[in-house]
């Protein structure tokens, strides 16, 4: 099946009278169970039991799960109740004392924090460099390198990643690669399909597409999967809720189309910003004048409705959007039917987020300025959206 028919279809009940021609919601925290079936400890469960506990598993859940495989190319996938969970899951069970975590030295705050002050509490060893460039990921493996984690587009600059190339490097290491392509969604991007071992989602985002739930996902192979569905989900405990679950499974329905509008009002506003006075640069990458325009044609199938822009004055222009935005919200998230834009100051991420010191915090600056606004372009008509915006910039 393509993918505007897998988006609907797939983790659907089978097709016989009788049945719903939409994955019932199943709010039960418990099920009915038989001794021969199922044993109470997580350690005993196979991909043959029946649901349990809803902490372990859910129908609900499970039809997104089938889904969400299906869409990545991946053989399972196993939902989390929000991406930072979903992430933080990963690299817990796939790294130990003594292992070492080569990250994007940009991606979405919440990680690089993660992996830069909790991680190393673990004994596990973290060098993040910037991975727009596959030779700095070569540089920094090492024997005890087990795991290397990119984001592609990057959180919130927009820089892109070289799959298909990282992965080749990675393997070659005896390491294992994830993918974060929450930015790209898989209507964009599957980096299962470029050689990634595992690509994790922010369900909350375009995957759910409304702004009404939070969920995360892992996506890969079925042992893998498994494996972390025992040791993440069952005993850290992030299970994702039944009724996001039902809200996620209903977005990803629309998730094509949503993405075809997306991409085409991010275009025509990345070319009205990119035309004003009071604009210094604009990031798309559908852009011919993005640095990497070239690896995203190769890499995506669409450039998504993500657009930063950096211009002279800020700090004071961020002020003057909240007030005077009316059809864009000055807001965080992104991925929803209507347009967000927020202003994230650069100091902010470089000391206390993304730890970038010497070449990489003066690589950051010469891309972002003193700050970088992040505009989700969503759904409105893309004449209203740039509207406002030339209202707001004045």
């Amino acid at each position: 099946m393509k993918i505007e028919t897998q988006s609907i279809h797939a983790g659907l009940p089978a097709a016989r009278s009788g049945e719903p021609v939409l994955s019932p919601l199943v709010p039960a925290s418990s099920f009915y169970a038989h001794p021969d079936d199922i044993g109470f400890s997580a350690n005993d469960l196979s991909d043959k039991a029946p649901h349990f506990y809803t902490r372990w598993s859910n129908p609900t859940a499970q039809a997104l799960e089938a889904r969400l495989a299906a869409l990545d190319g991946g053989e399972a996938a196993v939902s989390f109740a929000s991406g930072m969970s979903a992430i933080t899951g990963l690299f817990l069970n796939r790294l130990k004392a003594g292992d070492h975590l080569v990250l994007s030295n940009v991606c979405y705050a919440g990680v690089a924090e993660f992996a830069h002050d909790s991680l190393p509490k673990l004994g596990i060893k973290v060098t993040a460099v910037d991975t727009s460039d596959p030779a700095n990921v070569a540089a920094a493996l090492r024997p005890e390198t087990k795991l290397v984690h990119i984001e592609t587009p990057a959180n919130p600059i927009l820089r892109l990643s070289d799959i298909s190339n990282i992965a080749g490097v990675v393997h070659a290491a005896g390491a294992e690669l994830s993918v974060d392509a929450t930015m790209a969604t898989p209507v964009a991007t599957r980096p299962l399909e470029l050689g990634a071992d595992f690509v994790v989602h922010s369900l909350t985002k375009y995957a759910c597409g409304h702004g009404d739930a939070l969920g995360g996902a892992v996506i890969g192979k079925a042992d893998a999967i498994a494996d972390l569905r025992k040791t993440s989900l069952i005993h850290l405990g992030a299970a994702l809720n039944p009724f996001a679950a039902w809200l996620i499974l209903r977005g990803l329905e629309t998730l094509p189309i949503r993405m075809k509008a997306h991409e085409e009002n991010a275009r025509a506003v990345s070319a009205f910003l990119d035309n004003h006075p009071r604009v210094k640069r604009v990031y798309w990458p559908g852009l011919r004048s993005h640095p990497q325009h070239d690896l995203a044609v190769r890499q995506m199938q669409n450039f998504s409705g993500m657009v930063s822009f950096v211009t002279d004055d800020g700090a004071a222009l961020a002020r003057r959007f909240a007030d005077r935005l009316k059809t864009v919200a000055y807001a965080v998230s992104l991925g929803k039917t209507r347009s967000l834009l927020f202003y994230i100051p650069a100091e902010d991420l470089i000391a206390s987020s993304f730890h970038l010191e010497g070449r990489d915090a003066v690589a950051y600056r010469d891309w972002t300025g003193d700050g970088t606004f992040r505009m989700s372009v969503g759904l409105e008509n893309a004449d209203d959206i740039i509207a406002d915006l030339e209202v707001a910039l004045g």
